[in-house]
């Protein structure tokens, strides 16, 4: 009954593992990468209300001159040859560097300058949004649309804008863009951005004509094909918004393909964007009694346009009137400090649901929480998950003693329970009765046993998601080869830790399971030891199960991330303390080294057979 429970607790682990194994090394499908030039324009739907529509129009040349309602063949430029050919506005902050088009008043060009793409300090920093026209275009825009019948004419997409005064945006100093329509309409955008990643964008708009104009705020992220993503069932990449009562939005891209558009009408107060792992830039709509919030997939020359966008109520611009009003936009790292510092000064409405914390909500940001503050104490990510494993298991000692004291007692009467097995292998019924008035004689939980691992479950998958999702951990070294515990053990059995010039995970079908390095494998020889602590079970099945475990485990936990098999292992090795520690207090002789002896037997004795 014991070894039952203990290998269906260890099975229902495995199942999860084995779900996980197959999405984080399945192929990855590259997206395909369109090139080409939008332009952004305002029409009604059927409703009478507007929405914003994402329309195709050329490329332009790296001028950045735009054609709208041509219809030629979209190129794709370097991003830095068209970024430099164009008219601009440098952003200049201690995490981002960028610039802001005076076409269209894009702000289409952000590197977040505290991130690099790799490792390497000479790596390029993290590009988060590129202009249309260039390789991966990603950017937002604000503006205003007019309802039906209005023959205002408004900027859009190919409208220059004149900036007046400072023409560098700093966290001190922000810049104002100015267009006239040559018809009394005089429209204004100051743009200031914090010392993070919130841009603040209000816009006026001055009527100096004579008759009124019903004017609607909208703002908008466009992507234009979709994006590589980790593909992974436990972290959301995408379109995501949050929606008043309506609630958290989490969308794929592909839900946006197969359902055209998706809307969140009369919505109070939220937020929308598209999130990727580390970065995402949302919209937060300000200054409106409500908005309507907008998920799109447009169909342009060679690709797609993906939207997030929101579209306020009508603002009535009498003659002589000014309007104005200020809306937001987060477009940086997940940093969950700031994050979370957004939702609590701005009042941004469930802000932190942008980090995916995942189902163990209650656990994984508790635990997220305690490893940030032990890294301020340790000064390393990884020693701080090894105290984390230390506080977990002293937090769950009193139901783990119970539970191996539990097995302590089954082992002590195992004889009997032979006994009984022997005595009534052909009567279940009988068999089951006197196991169970056994078990009652002798105080003991039969389902003890397997606590143990149930209980890791949820702390395992909560660290998981603490590693796999908080941009904190990315690219955080530990000690000696471990240079990232968000990512695999680099090293590899195969080619002997790297002393052989290859590297094993490159060989085709079976490379995944060539990446056994050195923490996996040291996780498998703790997960085998502790077992081996136990009597080999005496059913054959049984025995081969808990053969097998720990190089299943092994090869299974290679290719996950270094931190979570430093946590596992260490768990391990903590357990077996504890369990033979516990055993000798009860005075139940420790199998190990009989396990292992009777195993090498077995094997010699088979080898004359063979």
């Amino acid at each position: 009954m014991e070894n039952r429970n203990y290998i269906l607790a260890i099975a229902l682990s495995l199942g999860i593992l084995v779900a996980w194994q197959y999405l984080y090394v399945g192929p990855q499908m590259e997206a395909e990468r369109a090139a080409l030039e939008a332009q952004t324009s305002q029409t009604l739907d059927g409703a009478g209300a507007p929405v914003i529509v994402d329309e195709t129009a050329p490329s332009a040349a790296a001028s950045g001159a735009t054609v709208p309602g041509g219809a030629g063949v979209p190129v794709t430029l370097d991003r830095e040859s068209l970024i430099a050919g164009t008219d601009r506005v440098a952003i200049e902050t201690s995490h981002i560097t960028g610039s802001i088009a005076l076409q269209g008043a894009r702000i289409d060009d952000i590197h977040l300058s505290e991130y690099r793409e790799t490792l390497d300090e000479d790596s390029d920093t993290v590009v988060l949004f590129s202009p249309s026209g260039s390789e991966d275009p990603f950017y937002a825009e604000f503006g205003w649309a007019q309802g039906a019948g209005g023959a205002a004419s408004l900027p859009d997409a190919s409208t220059l804008w004149q900036v007046e005064g400072n023409s560098t945006l700093t966290a001190s100093t922000p810049v104002t863009l100015v267009h006239d329509n040559g018809e009394g309409l005089l429209f204004r955008r100051v743009i200031s951005v914090d010392e993070d990643y919130m841009f603040t964008v209000r816009q006026e708009v001055e009527n100096t004509s004579n008759a009124g104009v019903l004017l609607y705020p909208y703002g908008l992220v466009a992507r234009h094909g979709e994006p590589r993503t980790s593909r992974m069932f436990i972290l959301h990449e995408g379109p995501i918004g949050f929606f008043g009562e309506e609630g958290l939005a989490e969308l794929d891209y592909d839900d946006l393909r197969d359902d055209g558009t998706t809307q969140y009408r009369n919505v109070e107060s939220g937020w929308l964007g598209m999130t990727d792992k580390y970065w995402a830039a949302t919209l937060i709509p300000s200054g409106l009694d409500s908005f309507r919030g907008e998920f799109r997939v447009e169909q342009i020359p060679a690709g797609e346009s993906f939207v997030a966008a929101y579209l306020g109520g009508g603002f009535e611009v009498a003659p002589g009137a000014v309007i104005g009003l200020e809306n937001k936009l987060f477009a940086g790292a997940k940093e969950v400090a700031i994050v979370d510092g957004y939702e609590a000064t701005l009042g941004v409405e469930r802000f932190e649901l942008l980090i995916d914390w995942g189902w163990f909500y209650f656990l994984t940001k508790p635990m997220f929480f305690a490893i940030k503050w032990l890294f301020g104490v340790f000064g390393n990510f990884g020693v701080a998950i090894l105290v984390v494993t230390v506080l977990i298991k002293l937090v769950f000692l009193p139901l783990a003693n119970k539970s191996y004291a539990s097995m302590s007692k089954m082992k002590k009467v195992q004889p009997q329970l032979k006994e009984i097995q022997d005595r009534y292998k052909d009567d279940k019924p009988e068999l089951q009765k006197h196991m169970m008035e056994l078990y009652k004689k002798e105080k003991i939980n039969p389902i003890a046993g397997c606590w143990p691992v149930l209980i890791q479950i949820p702390v395992f998958f909560a660290l998981y998601k603490v590693l796999f999702v908080t941009i904190e951990m990315r690219h955080a070294p530990f000690f000696g080869w471990i240079q990232d515990l968000s990512a695999a053990d680099p090293t590899s059995l195969f080619n002997l830790f790297g002393l052989l010039p290859y590297d094993p995970t490159l060989v085709p079908l079976i490379g995944p399971l060539l990446g056994l390095g050195i923490w996996p494998i040291l996780m498998g020889l703790t997960m085998f030891i502790q077992m081996k602590l136990n009597p080999t079970p005496t059913d054959p099945t049984q025995a081969m199960i808990f053969t097998w475990m720990p190089i299943v485990f092994t090869f299974m936990l290679a290719t996950f991330p270094a931190g979570l098999v430093i946590y596992w292992t260490w768990n391990n090795f903590l357990s077996i303390i504890q369990q033979a520690a516990i055993m000798k207090r009860h005075g139940v002789k420790i199998e190990l080294m009989d396990n292992l002896k009777a195993m090498f037997s077995k094997k010699a004795a088979k080898q004359p057979a063979e």
